[in-house]
């Protein structure tokens, strides 16, 4: 494959509403645009966190558009701003809580077209 574009009207239809927030998956091995990464958009809602779990197989890079989050990985913690990355090594436990007032709104990208995911 040379290339591949993914609609919006697509791209919705890809999300995933939790109580926490949603998830859109963009690219990678399960939608068959991509085979060595998975990319996503995901937003957590005021006071709320997503579950905490690791990524075996795969590195996480998450570059935070709008809110403030803390995210928590493994004994350590990290404050991000609009315009902040943060980059998460295979296998460590994290989850990130919306401590803004409004929606945190994130780009993440994994470096496997299949990442795994595992409740932490």
């Amino acid at each position: 494959m040379r290339y591949s574009v993914l609609s919006a009207a697509s791209a919705e239809s890809s999300r995933v509403d939790e109580s926490w927030g949603s998830l859109r998956w963009l690219a990678g091995k399960k939608i068959g645009n991509a085979s060595g990464l998975t990319l996503g958009r995901v937003t957590i809602k005021p006071g709320q966190s997503n579950p905490p779990h690791r990524h075996p197989n795969c590195e996480e890079a998450l570059y935070l558009l709008h809110g403030r989050l803390r995210h928590f990985m493994g004994a350590e913690e990290a404050v991000l701003e609009a315009g902040d990355t943060l980059v998460v090594g295979a296998g460590l436990s994290h989850y990130a809580v919306n401590i803004g007032v409004e929606d945190a709104d994130m780009i993440v990208a994994y470096s496997a077209g299949e990442r795994g995911f595992e409740p932490a």
